[in-house]
C-alpha cells in the first residue's frame, strides 16, 4: 500500500478518514476471491460502525442500526421478479435483465443476439467461476474493503451480485437493467455489481434499488464498479427508492473512464430511511470525459448523506458535475462534491454545481462544493445555491387558473426537469417524475406552512 494512502487500524475512529477520493486504491493485486473475503472479514470483525462527520456540524451515524440482528435472507431462485421491481423497470425492450431479491439472484436474462456477440450478463458469483480472467482483472480494482465496517461487510459477505461485460466494439441499442430489492425486515443485503465496457463498446446500464413496505430494519450495503476501456461510451443511471420502511443504505460506487472514453452518470436518490453513499467518477487516462449528474428528494424524517467525487488522474480530460435536490418534512440532506485533480493532470477542465430547494420549515440541506488541485494548467471551479419557492411565480400561476398545489408542482418539476431530461429514456424519466410528484403531494401541508413562515 502506498504510504500516502495508509489507513487507520481497525477499530479506531473513522470520522476523519472517509471524505476523500478512493483514487483507484483497490485490491486487484493477485489475491484470490477467497483471500480477499478473508481479509475483509477480519477487518469487519475488528472495526466499529463508522461515523461520518464534516466540520463538526453534520454527522451521519449508524447508532440506531441493530447490525447484529440483521442477516442475509435467501430467496427461492425460481421466485421470479418481485412486483416492486416489475413496477419500476416496466415492460420495454432491453438488452438484458438481472434481478436480485435479498441475497439471491432470482432472474437473469440476456438477449440471444448479444450473447452470440460475446456479451456476458450473469450473477457475479458465476462470473468468478466461469470468467476468472475478467473477474480477477477488474474485481475491486478501484473499490476498497478496509475503510469502514460496512464496506468490509460487503466485500466479505456479498452473494449473488451482477456481472456485465460488453466486448470490444460491441454497440447495444437497448439498456441493460439490474435490480436489487429488499422485501423482508431484519435482513441485510450485500449487493455487488461489476460492469466492464471493452474498447469502443457503447451501451446503456440502469440499476434499480427498490423496496416495498417492510417491518423492522433492513440494510443495503452496496458496491458498484464500472470500468470503461479505451473509447468506450456508457450512459449509466441509478434509481434508488427504498420506500417507507426503515432501510439503511450504505453504498459505494466507482466509475473508471479510460483513454478517450466517456460516461454520463445520473443517480436519482428518491427514498430511504438513512442513506450514505460515496459516488466517484474517475478519469484515469488522457482524453477521458464525463458528465456526472444527479438528483435527490428527501421527505419525512429521511437522512441523506452524499459524497460525490469528480476525480482526474491524468489529462487532458473533461468533466461536468451538476446535482439538484429538495427536502421536505423534517428530513436532512447533505451533498458534498469534490473536484480532485491529481499531480500532472494538466489540461483538465471541469465544473461542479449543486442547486437545492428548501420546501419545509423543519427540513435542512447542506451543499458543500470543494476543489483540490495539484496541477497548474487546469480550469476547475464550483458553485452552489440553496433556494426557496418563488411566491411571486406561484401567485402568477394561480392567477392563470392553477391551484396552489398545481403551481408548486410545476415549479418543482421544472427545477428537476433539466436533469430528468438527460436520462434520455422515456420510461425512466416518467418513473422519476411520478415519484417526485408523489413526494410533493405528500408534503403539501409542509410546503404551505413553509410559505406562510417566510
Amino acid at each position: 500500500m502506498p504510504e500516502d494512502r495508509a489507513r487507520p487500524k481497525p477499530g479506531t475512529s473513522r470520522e476523519a478518514t472517509l471524505n476523500h477520493a478512493l483514487a483507484g486504491a483497490g485490491a486487484a493485486d493477485g489475491r484470490s476471491l477467497e483471500e480477499l473475503r478473508e481479509a475483509a472479514l477480519a477487518f469487519y470483525e475488528a472495526a466499529e460502525p463508522p461515523v461520518w462527520r464534516r466540520s463538526g456540524f453534520w454527522t451521519t451515524s449508524l447508532r440506531d442500526l441493530d447490525l447484529a440482528s440483521l442477516e442475509p435472507r435467501h430467496a427461492d431462485p425460481q421466485a421470479g421478479i418481485p412486483a416492486v421491481v416489475a413496477e419500476a423497470i416496466g415492460e420495454r425492450p432491453r438488452g438484458g435483465l438481472l434481478v436480485q431479491r435479498g441475497a439471491t439472484v432470482v432472474h437473469c436474462q440476456l438477449d440471444e443476439g448479444l450473447a452470440a456477440a460475446g456479451v456476458v450478463l450473469c450473477p457475479l458469483e458465476q462470473a468468478a467461476r466461469e470468467h476468472p480472467e475478467l473477474f480477477a482483472r477488474y474485481y475491486l480494482r478501484s473499490l476498497t474493503y478496509d475503510r469502514d465496517k460496512l464496506e468490509a461487510a460487503n466485500a466479505a459477505l456479498w452473494s449473488g451480485g451482477a456481472f456485465l461485460y460488453v466486448p470490444d466494439g460491441v454497440r447495444v441499442e437497448h439498456p441493460f437493467q439490474l435490480a436489487y430489492t429488499i422485501d423482508a425486515g431484519q435482513s441485510a443485503q450485500y449487493a455487488h455489481t461489476l460492469a466492464i465496457g471493452g474498447a469502443g463498446a457503447e451501451f446503456r446500464l440502469q440499476e434499480y434499488d427498490v423496496a416495498g413496505p417492510i417491518e423492522g430494519q433492513a440494510l443495503h450495503a452496496g458496491a458498484f464498479e464500472l470500468y470503461l476501456e479505451d473509447g468506450a461510451r456508457c450512459r449509466l443511471a441509478h434509481y434508488s427508492d427504498w420506500g417507507p420502511g426503515e432501510v439503511f443504505d450504505v453504498s459505494k460506487a466507482v466509475v473508471s473512464v479510460g483513454r478517450d472514453a466517456y460516461c454520463h452518470w445520473l443517480p436519482a436518490l428518491l427514498g430511504g430511511h438513512l442513506t450514505r453513499q460515496h459516488l466517484e467518477l474517475a478519469v484515469r487516462e488522457p482524453g477521458g470525459d464525463m458528465a456526472f449528474r444527479g438528483l435527490f428528494f428527501t421527505e419525512g424524517t429521511e437522512h441523506l448523506d452524499l459524497f460525490g467525487v469528480d476525480l482526474h488522474e491524468t489529462g487532458p480530460s473533461g468533466g461536468d458535475v451538476h446535482w439538484r435536490g429538495a427536502a421536505t418534512g423534517h428530513s436532512r440532506a447533505s451533498f458534498e462534491g469534490l473536484i480532485q485533480i491529481a499531480p500532472g493532470a494538466q489540461q483538465t477542465h471541469t465544473y461542479l454545481q449543486i442547486h437545492s430547494m428548501m420546501l419545509s420549515p423543519e427540513a435542512k440541506i447542506d451543499a458543500i462544493p470543494s476543489v483540490l488541485v495539484a496541477a497548474d494548467d487546469v480550469s476547475a471551479s464550483h458553485g452552489g445555491t440553496v433556494g426557496e419557492l418563488d411566491e411571486t411565480a406561484i401567485f402568477y400561476m394561480q392567477s392563470r387558473g392553477l391551484t396552489r398545489p398545481q403551481a408548486v408542482r410545476v415549479i418543482i418539476e421544472g427545477f428537476f426537469e433539466p436533469l430528468i431530461g438527460e436520462l434520455e429514456d422515456e420510461a425512466l424519466e416518467e418513473l422519476v417524475r411520478e415519484r417526485i410528484a408523489g413526494k410533493l403531494q405528500a408534503a403539501e401541508d409542509d410546503i404551505r406552512a413553509y410559505a406562510a413562515s417566510r
